[in-house]
């Protein structure tokens, strides 16, 4: 069930599953994107933490805000708020794609409230030659530019967030298509998300990278600059797999982000 908290000059969507050290979950900036989407599917898995899945600032049922402030670090900081009323001091970060920038962010910027950091091939951090854009972003922002998007370029950029496209069922295309006709975004294309590269050394937390070998959104190609900015940086990379990693290979990205999450358990344990 979705709830709502007030942080301040927003207001924060989110669901809260099982119990245990708290972990908080950041979707990706898709069209139609939340926080469930990405992730209700793993969730059974991780019943024995406390799940916050947070639907970000203009996605899902959390309003957009008058800002022109870089999407990415506004969100962070209205992630932060959310925590605080929440009563999270600290806990994990789950982020992919946009979510994981965000998580990214509030690792930089408030790093006592961060154990483990897991990033999803995350953005916030371009190579030097970008633009051209990856062909999962070109259909990314060309759904978001549109005046009246269509079932048909949802299902087409659906499937090109996996590498079976078995998996773009057409629940999952009627989901994300409906959810996107609620909160289309009105945001510039492409829009002002922020640059976090020159502080990736601030990262202080152990930081997991998992990344879809075949990913055309936010290509493995560019994993390097992240995991050689971020000082505790480890990088897994799953074949026969593209964007949506924690969906489309859902058994191994559980049974990876559990190990990690339990080291973290385990070195607190020790401390």
């Amino acid at each position: 069930m979705t709830s709502t908290l007030d942080v301040g000059d927003a207001r924060l969507a989110y669901t809260e599953a099982g119990s245990g050290s708290p972990v908080v979950w950041l979707h990706g900036s898709g069209p139609g994107a939340t926080g469930m989407s990405n992730f209700g599917g793993n969730l059974p898995a991780f019943s024995d933490y406390r799940n916050i899945v947070v639907d970000l600032p203009g996605w899902g049922e959390s309003p957009r805000p008058e800002t022109g402030e870089p999407l990415i670090f506004h969100a962070a900081d209205r992630v932060c708020r959310a925590m605080t009323a929440l009563g999270i001091e600290r806990a994990h970060l789950v982020g992919n794609s946009y979510g994981g920038a965000v998580a990214m962010r509030i690792a930089m910027r408030y790093p006592d409230r961060v154990d483990r950091l897991v990033l999803m091939a995350p953005g916030g951090v371009l190579p030097p030659d970008a633009p051209p854009w990856p062909a999962g972003l070109e259909r990314l922002f060309a759904y978001m530019a549109a005046e009246k998007p269509s079932r048909e370029a949802m299902a087409e950029f659906v499937r090109h967030m996996v590498f079976d496209e078995s998996l773009a069922t057409d629940a999952l295309i009627d989901e994300r298509y409906e959810s996107s006709l609620r909160a289309h975004p009105e945001l510039p294309v492409p829009p002002n998300f922020g640059d976090l590269t020159p502080d990736l050394g601030l990262i202080t937390a152990p930081t997991l990278l998992v990344w879809g070998r075949e990913d055309q959104t936010v290509p493995l190609t560019w994993a390097p600059r992240i995991l050689t900015g971020i000082p505790n940086a480890e990088l897994r990379v799953l074949p026969n797999c593209r964007h949506w990693v924690q969906y489309e290979r859902a058994p191994e990205f559980n049974h990876i982000v559990r190990e990690f999450l339990r080291g973290g358990a385990a070195a607190a344990a020790e401390g």
